[in-house]
């Protein structure tokens, strides 16, 4: 239902999410979850672990959907800190660039993402 709602919400009414007739006749033989929908549950598990005081979310980027998603899957997510950077012009704060993975509960990776945010500093 989520899949469905989120596609509906956001004006995606592409049949791969919401047909399932028109689904079992393609080469997945199901519905796929909205990749965006997979893509703010990999985003939204990693905040709490990452961003979740930042001041601000800079950027997204690289974003891979690197397989499917089925109604029913599991998504797990995990981050990486690729890089930090002190900011330039306050000495209070600095940049993250983290890479997220989204994998559901056979491992497999279904989505790749890099984002940078703006978090203050320790004293």
């Amino acid at each position: 239902m989520d899949n469905h709602l989120f596609s509906l919400l956001t004006m995606n009414d592409n049949p791969l999410h919401t047909d399932e007739n028109y689904m079992s006749q393609h080469q997945h033989g199901k519905t796929l979850v909205n990749g965006l929908l997979v893509m703010s549950l990999v985003v939204g598990m990693s905040v709490r672990q990452t961003s979740g005081k930042a001041i601000a979310n800079l950027l997204y980027e690289s974003v891979t959907h690197d397989g499917p998603t089925f109604h029913g899957d599991t998504i797990y997510a995990e981050s990486e800190v690729l890089e930090t950077t002190a900011s330039q012009t306050k000495n209070d704060r600095g940049m993250v660039y983290i890479e997220s993975r989204g994998v559901n509960q056979k491992e497999e990776k279904v989505l790749t993402l890099r984002r940078k945010f703006l978090v203050k500093k320790r004293p």
